[in-house]
């Protein structure tokens, strides 16, 4: 029997009994459908997960029975911040969903020319915390343990100025290097894409001024969500842990 996973934003510890929040506890009773003594994997993003038993609950409150902690890691060799310009709602609640799925360590959203999603402080902080859940709904359904950095929102060129060292790459449609023809990067890689649209022309040449290479995907352009799963996917696979070994 499958065993479901759920994320915890607490400090767990074998023997400990906890209550789960009113939106882990609607979903274990409405949708998984569990009862008392049901097993359960907690992990809290920060590494390892716990052996769990669904305990008593009523009214809709459910209560968790931790157990033994088991020390297990999926997380890629190869560490991956990916600077993302902010798509609409679902483009960019997928594309954050498979980069969790593809093993990215990071992902910093990014206002560039051509986003169409305006941000206010306040619409800003309450866009962080939804895609800080599907991001931790992606870890409980891929199997990670450890939950990726979010970033706060960042203006493209104040963000690639602060960009690390290590092989820094730049999506573009128009650009002559491919995956291939690159050299295996010695430590971190940091990914920049567009929102949908495109990074303007600005953008991109201000990115390879800050050291990033331009990096073509075939002869095809592709949407924003699909870029994210093909540009991660081709790294992990020729460089991380999709690489044959």
């Amino acid at each position: 029997m499958r065993v479901s996973r759920l994320f915890l934003d607490a400090d767990l510890s074998p023997g400990r009994v906890v209550e789960l929040p009113p939106e882990a506890a609607s979903y274990v009773g409405r949708v998984l459908r569990l009862r008392t003594g049901d097993p359960v994997t907690l992990f809290n993003g920060r590494g390892g997960e716990w052996e769990a038993r669904v305990g008593e609950g009523s009214r809709g409150r459910f209560l968790v029975e931790v157990g033994e902690h088991r020390a297990r890691d999926r997380e890629s060799p190869l560490a991956v911040t990916l600077g993302l310009g902010i798509s609409r709602g679902e483009r960019m609640d997928f594309g954050l969903q498979k980069a969790v799925e593809l093993g990215v360590a990071e992902v910093v959203p990014l206002v560039t020319e051509r986003c169409v999603v305006q941000l206010d402080s306040e619409r800003a902080l309450s866009r962080r915390v939804h895609w800080h859940r599907v991001m931790a709904s992606a870890c409980e359904q891929c199997g990670r343990n450890r939950l990726p950095r979010l970033g706060e929102v960042a203006g493209v060129a104040d963000w690639l100025a602060a960009a690390s060292s290590g092989a820094r790459l730049v999506l573009s449609p128009v650009a002559e290097a491919a995956l291939s023809d690159l050299p295996r990067p010695q430590g971190a890689v940091t990914l920049l894409i567009g929102p949908e649209g495109g990074l303007a022309p600005a953008e991109l040449a201000l990115a390879a001024h800050r050291g990033f290479t331009p990096l073509r995907l075939g002869p095809r352009i592709l949407r924003t969500e699909t870029a994210v799963v093909a540009a991660l996917a081709a790294i992990q696979a020729c460089w991380g842990d999709l690489a044959d070994r």
